[in-house]
């Protein structure tokens, strides 16, 4: 199970941080993506990283302003989320991939263990 928090409210121009804890089973050497759902938009991959940590990936919509990062004795990884815009109001889940691969996708294809979503709301 992983379980995401650390939503709210926000203004513009603020911060947050997204947890993801995985229980009942370890996400260490998986990947994990971070991936977000507005109302009446698909499903966007935000950001994902790799079981080592060694290698991210971000939208080019989340670039420079978004931080990802895991803590694989925690068994948590992190969305830390800057320079928030309203374009950022969604839904975000947290997904562990399939399998062990080397980097991470972003596409939800392959993740397999789904969070429930935390919201994220940006006000202007």
């Amino acid at each position: 199970q992983l379980v995401e928090s650390g939503g709210g409210l926000v203004q513009a121009g603020g911060s947050l941080r997204l947890s993801c804890v995985a229980s009942g089973f370890t996400v260490e050497k998986y990947p994990i993506g971070w991936f977000r759902q507005a109302p009446g938009k698909e499903r966007e991959g935000v950001s994902c990283i790799s079981g080592r940590g060694d290698f991210t990936n971000y939208a080019d919509s989340v670039k420079d302003r978004f931080i990802i990062s895991r803590d694989n004795v925690k068994n948590v990884v992190y969305l830390q989320m800057n320079s928030l815009k309203p374009e950022d109001t969604a839904v975000y889940y947290c997904a562990s991939y399939n399998w062990l691969i080397r980097g991470c996708p972003r596409t939800a294809s392959g993740y397999g263990y789904w969070g429930q979503g935390t919201q994220v709301t940006v006000s202007s």
